[in-house]
């Protein structure tokens, strides 16, 4: 028995998800499919381009290339000489392996205008598929000299940099994330992390702290908070006052009773969060056993 197609959800579906930014490839294909082969797509005016431009990309995903193939015709051939076209262009030759040419067709379309982002971040992608992060790096600071708001730019350029083992670089762009963000969560728990990782443990331990304030009972945050005071709890105190007041932020500060409190509290709230998410069996039983065994030490 066939399913009947409903043009008008259909279309509605596909606007909602370009207007979220959500990909949904196997809906977005499902539907576009339908539109196309049912021949709706005539019904759609000046829409029907950016739906083409939308199903093309998640026939990509999806490594449908008879759609993905029909769609860029059709776009090609109502906008020959588009710079958005020829960046699409340029992402099949990416799905069919064929990066040198994508990354020639990228680098004539910046000849044209240096400033067309889809292209500067599609010559990234092109770099780091051919496992050349160095130019990545470069291309990435370069243009986030010239769009220093584009948060996600940022994210990727210190996960270059933690590829490298760049801690510095790394905790760089994610105070630039912080000044740029500052109420999301998940910048402060990359940065603190970070942090721990190249051995700032006072700093990082306060990032942690933040997480918890902005995310309450995260548990990547409390588990941070559990590894920094065990750690300074096995320090001399003059080592933890040296090391707080070296802060780069000089309201900080720390001592044993405040660093004792916290580990207390972070083994409470780890232990609640456990004993809530485990419920019946001996494997659940066990894990909770190690947790809680982990916990004291």
């Amino acid at each position: 028995m066939m399913v009947s197609f409903d043009y008008k959800t259909a279309v509605t579906t596909l606007h909602e998800l370009r207007k979220s930014g959500e990909r949904k490839s196997d809906l977005v294909v499902t539907l576009g499919e339908n539109l196309i082969h049912q021949g709706y797509a005539g019904k759609l005016g000046d829409e029907v381009w950016a739906v083409y431009e939308q199903i093309f990309i998640a026939a990509l995903d999806l490594g449908n290339d008879t759609l993905a193939t029909k769609c860029l015709e059709n776009l090609d051939k109502r906008f020959p000489e588009s710079p958005r076209v020829k960046i699409l262009k340029g992402m099949k030759l990416e799905a069919e392996d064929n990066l040198d040419a994508a990354l020639s067709m990228y680098e004539n379309i910046l000849q044209d205008d240096d400033a067309n982002v889809a292209a500067i971040k599609r010559r990234i992608a092109v770099y780091k598929a051919k496992g050349q992060d160095q130019q990545a790096i470069e291309a990435l600071t370069k243009y986030l000299d010239a769009f220093y708001s584009d948060a996600e730019s940022w994210l990727e350029l210190s996960a270059l940099y933690l590829s490298f083992h760049l801690y510095q670089q790394a905790g760089f762009c994610l105070e630039e994330l912080i000044l740029l963000q500052p109420q999301n969560h998940f910048y402060h728990l990359k940065y603190a992390e970070i942090l721990y990782t190249s051995d700032n443990i006072t700093v990082a331990l306060k990032e942690f702290c933040r997480v918890v304030e902005l995310c309450e009972d995260n548990v990547r945050a409390l588990l941070g908070i559990k590894l920094c005071t065990s750690r300074l709890l096995n320090l001399p105190t003059s080592a933890i006052t040296s090391s707080a007041s070296s802060s780069t932020n000089s309201s900080f500060s720390l001592d044993m009773k405040t660093i004792s409190d916290l580990n207390g509290l972070a083994k409470e709230r780890l232990s609640i969060i456990y004993s809530k998410n485990q419920r019946g069996g001996n494997s659940a039983n066990e894990i909770k056993i190690v947790i809680s065994d982990w916990l004291v030490r």
